[in-house]
C-alpha cells in the first residue's frame, strides 16, 4: 500500500512540474531569433530606403543638367526610387512587430552607411589615390564604427518579447511610470515650443528635440499598430480593440508634424548636421520611450545593458564622422539689385548702367570681362595733400590732383 500510494504520488506531481515550465518565457534561441528576424528587416528597410532616395535625387540631378522637358514624375528612375522607398519602409514597420522598439531604432545608422558608400562609388570626380584617401579617411573610419556599433546593437540588444494585444497595450498605456514619462516629455515639448515660436530661437538643438520627442511617440504607436496588425494576420484579431485606432492616430498626427520640423530645420541649416545630430537626439528619445513604455530593458544584466549602451555611442560617433566629411554647400548671393530696394532711384542714370544685370559675371558692383576694357575706364585714385600752411596772403589750396601715370 505504501508503495502504491508512493507512486500515485509522483504521478500526480509529475503534471504539476509540467505546468510550471510551460508558463515560462520563450527559450533564449527562439527570442534571439525573433530579434534577428526584425534587426535584418529593419537593416533591409533602411537599406533599400537609401537605395532610393538616391535614385530619386540622380533623377532630380539628371533632369537639371539636361534639356528634357519632362517632369521628375514622369521618369522611369524617379518611380523606380518611389517603389523602393515604400518596400524599405515596409520592411523597417514590419521589424517593429517582431524586434523590441530599444533594438530597431538605432538601426537607422544604416541608411548613413550605405547613402556614404553609394556617394563614394558614383563619386564624379578624379582623384589620386592619395588625395581620394585623405578626402574619404573619416568616412571609411565612421562607416566602420558604425558597423561594429549596429553588430554589438543586435547582440547584446534587449530580449522582451510581448505580445502587441490590446490588453497589454492598455495596461502599459496607463502604467505610472510611462504616464510620469509623458507629463515630463509634454512640459519639455511645450517649454522647447514657446522659445522656438515666441522668443524665435531657431537654434538646431531646438528643432531637432521637437523632432525627437515626437519621433519617440511615433515609434511607441509605430510599434502597436505593427504588432496588433499582425496578431490579427495570425488568427487574433485586434482590430475590434479602440487601442488600435487610438494609436493609429497618434502615430499618423506625430509623424506628419516630425516631417514639418524637419522640414523647417532643413531650410535652416546643412543636410549634414540635422543627419548627425538628429540621429543622435531622436534614437536617445526613442530608446528612453520604449524603456519606459514597453519596458524593453526589464531583466537584462547589467553587462548586456552596458554593451547595448556603447553600440549605441560607437554608432553615434560613426554617423558623426560620416556626416562631418560631407561638402558644406556655400551658397551664392548675387548682388543685390537697386531698383528693387525702397527708396531708391532707378539704377540706370541718363542710359549709363551704374551696376551691370546678372548675365555671366557673378561679382558685386563689377564690369563684366574689365580686363579687356579700355584703360580710360580703369579707376584711378586722387591722393589727396594736406593743406601746407604758407603766408597769409596766399592761401594753399585744399588739396591738389597728381597727374596719374602708367608707372604709378
Amino acid at each position: 500500500m505504501e508503495g502504491g500510494s508512493s507512486a500515485n504520488l509522483q504521478l500526480q506531481q509529475l503534471p504539476l512540474a509540467t505546468a510550471a515550465v510551460s508558463v515560462q518565457p520563450h527559450t533564449e534561441p527562439f527570442s534571439y531569433k525573433e530579434n534577428l528576424i526584425g534587426a535584418l528587416l529593419a537593416i533591409f528597410g533602411h537599406l533599400v530606403s537609401s537605395i532610393a532616395l538616391n535614385l530619386q535625387k540622380y533623377s532630380h540631378i539628371r533632369l537639371a543638367g539636361s534639356k528634357d522637358p519632362r517632369a521628375y514624375f514622369k521618369t522611369k528612375t524617379w518611380w523606380s526610387g518611389f517603389l523602393l522607398l515604400l518596400l524599405g519602409e515596409l520592411g523597417v514597420f514590419a521589424s517593429y512587430a517582431f524586434a523590441p522598439l530599444s533594438l530597431i531604432v538605432p538601426l537607422s545608422a544604416v541608411s548613413v552607411i550605405a547613402s556614404a558608400i553609394i556617394g563614394i562609388i558614383f563619386i564624379k570626380e578624379k582623384w589620386k589615390p592619395k588625395e581620394f584617401l585623405r578626402r574619404y579617411l573619416l568616412s571609411f573610419v565612421g562607416c566602420g564604427l558604425a558597423v561594429v556599433g549596429t553588430y554589438l546593437l543586435v547582440t547584446f540588444g534587449p530580449n522582451s518579447h510581448e505580445k502587441m494585444t490590446a490588453e497589454n497595450i492598455t495596461r502599459h498605456l496607463v502604467s505610472w511610470p510611462f504616464l510620469l514619462y509623458m507629463l515630463v516629455e509634454i512640459i519639455v515639448f511645450c517649454l522647447l515650443l514657446y522659445f522656438y515660436k515666441e522668443k524665435n530661437a531657431n537654434y538646431i538643438v531646438i528643432i531637432l528635440l521637437l523632432v525627437a520627442l515626437l519621433g519617440s511617440m511615433t515609434v511607441v504607436t509605430v510599434k502597436a499598430v505593427a504588432g496588433m496588425l499582425v496578431l490579427s494576420m495570425q488568427g487574433h484579431l485586434q482590430l475590434d480593440s479602440p487601442i488600435f485606432y487610438i494609436m493609429l492616430v497618434c502615430m499618423v498626427a506625430t509623424a506628419i508634424y516630425q516631417a514639418t520640423f524637419l522640414a523647417q530645420a532643413s531650410q535652416l541649416y546643412d543636410s549634414a548636421q540635422i543627419a548627425s545630430m538628429g540621429y543622435i537626439l531622436s534614437t536617445a528619445a526613442a530608446i528612453s520611450a520604449g524603456a519606459t513604455f514597453y519596458l524593453d530593458f526589464m531583466g537584462e544584466d547589467v553587462l548586456h545593458i552596458c554593451m547595448f549602451a556603447l553600440g549605441c555611442l560607437i554608432a553615434f560617433l560613426g554617423v558623426f564622422l560620416i556626416t562631418r566629411n560631407r561638402k558644406k554647400p556655400v551658397p551664392f548671393e548675387p548682388y543685390i539689385s537697386m531698383d528693387a530696394m525702397p527708396g531708391m532711384q532707378n539704377m540706370h542714370d541718363k542710359g549709363i548702367a551704374v551696376q551691370p544685370d546678372l548675365k555671366a559675371s557673378f561679382s558685386y558692383g563689377a564690369l563684366e570681362n574689365n580686363d579687356n576694357m579700355p584703360e580710360i575706364y580703369t579707376p584711378a585714385t586722387l591722393p589727396i595733400v594736406q593743406e601746407q600752411h604758407g603766408s597769409k596772403g596766399v592761401p594753399a589750396p585744399p588739396y591738389r590732383v597728381l597727374e596719374h601715370s602708367k608707372k604709378e
